[in-house]
């Protein structure tokens, strides 16, 4: 009797670290049932590490104030929480995010074939004799690499190219604003990044659409070409812009969608511009919305920053140091859609995922969020 019970015992004892590693780890706070609730039990990562990994991002107030996470798996949500006063139908501006919302547009063009890539930016200012920003091509502006003087920040902020433009002397006409830019370096030379650059990629696919001068007729064209090539056949029925007073769209910064559908345009990268069958009902009516080899060309690096592609975030080392994303934890395959304040759809094509954060964390926080991003990415890695 006495060596069963020692047996029982010494059982007991060696099945205490598994049995820990379902539980708080010495140290930590319990986990609560509300926090794990929000994990699928079948995510495609450890369901408590990932809760708990969830349940930090949104407690940390270093790292900012985190208002929606949507992680989708395989094309399915797998979590997803919101903070107080936020949910499923807020709609949530994507800031930068919106630029590759506008590379996706001019994609389609492509493939429409109204635009072509690599032919000079049909912008009439620069197609008077002599001016050497008409030699500035589709692609160069994409790749942020149009040479155009541009300055993003400033201090004070006002100063910005980025703020005149947006909110100042240039708000009512933001492409001419632009377009009225000079050339500092040689077109394709360097890699500059500019909100502006997505603004005049905005006006080029407005005229490519129409001819008209009328504000009301171009954000007719653009918002109606947008709603049926783009938002509705992948299922982005939350997704809208904003417009200025002439009828361009603001395409660097002022896409607003919910969190899912954030979630679901990240899916639609992800899976090199089509959109499938899957658990999520409002994926979409399916089918290949946008060639491959767009998304291809979108997610490769531009040839004066290895870490940035067309209008999207590369998981690499940025040209000028900064760090955008986590490339010193890796992958290398992941890239991101990134917008100011914290807003991002990181998508892993290798795990099939897709990391949707949404809210407010200013500059000085941001190596902590980033932090805490790339703790939940690298659960999904273990398999």
């Amino acid at each position: 009797m006495i060596q069963r019970r020692c047996l029982s015992l010494i059982l007991s004892l060696s099945l205490l670290p598994a049995l820990m590693g379902c539980h708080a780890q010495p140290g930590e706070a319990p986990l609560s049932p509300a926090a794990l609730a929000v994990v699928a039990e079948h995510s495609g990562a450890p369901r408590e590490a990932l809760a708990r990994a969830i349940d930090v991002l949104f407690a940390d107030s270093e790292s900012g104030e985190t208002r929606a996470v949507v992680i989708m798996r395989d094309g399915r949500i797998v979590a997803e929480r919101y903070g107080p006063g936020y949910g499923p139908q807020t709609r949530f501006i994507g800031w930068s995010m919106s630029k590759s919302v506008t590379a996706t547009l001019i994609g389609l063009l492509v493939s429409d074939g109204r635009l072509r890539l690599d032919s000079p930016a049909t912008i009439p200012a620069w197609q008077r004799p002599g001016d050497p920003r008409g030699e500035i091509t589709l692609r160069e502006l994409l790749q942020m690499r149009s040479g155009l003087t541009h300055v993003e920040n400033a201090d004070p902020a006002f100063k910005s190219d980025t703020a005149r433009m947006l909110f100042l002397d240039g708000r009512d006409d933001m492409a001419a604003y632009a377009e009225a830019q000079p050339l500092e370096d040689d077109p394709g030379a360097k890699w500059r990044y500019s909100t502006a650059t997505a603004v005049i990629l905005a006006d080029i696919a407005t005229r490519a659409l129409t001819d008209s001068h009328d504000a009301a007729t171009r954000q007719h064209a653009l918002a109606d070409y947008l709603r049926t090539r783009l938002f509705e056949p992948a299922g982005l029925a939350s997704m809208v812009a904003e417009y200025d007073a002439a009828g361009t769209m603001a395409g660097g910064s002022m896409v607003h969608a919910t969190a899912r559908d954030w979630a679901r345009f990240g899916e639609l990268l992800r899976n090199q511009g089509a959109v499938g069958q899957s658990a999520d009902p409002g994926s979409g009516r399916g089918g290949q919305i946008l060639p491959r080899e767009w998304i291809t060309f979108m997610t490769s690096p531009s040839p004066a920053n290895p870490g940035y592609g067309a209008q999207i975030w590369l998981n690499r080392p940025q040209i000028n140091g900064t760090k955008e994303l986590f490339a010193e934890r890796g992958p290398a395959d992941l890239f991101a859609c990134v917008g100011h304040q914290g807003q991002y759809v990181l998508v892993w094509p290798r795990q099939g995922l897709t990391v949707v954060r949404l809210g407010k964390t200013d500059d000085a926080k941001r190596p902590a969020l980033l932090a805490h991003l790339a703790d939940i990415v690298s659960l999904f890695s273990a398999e």
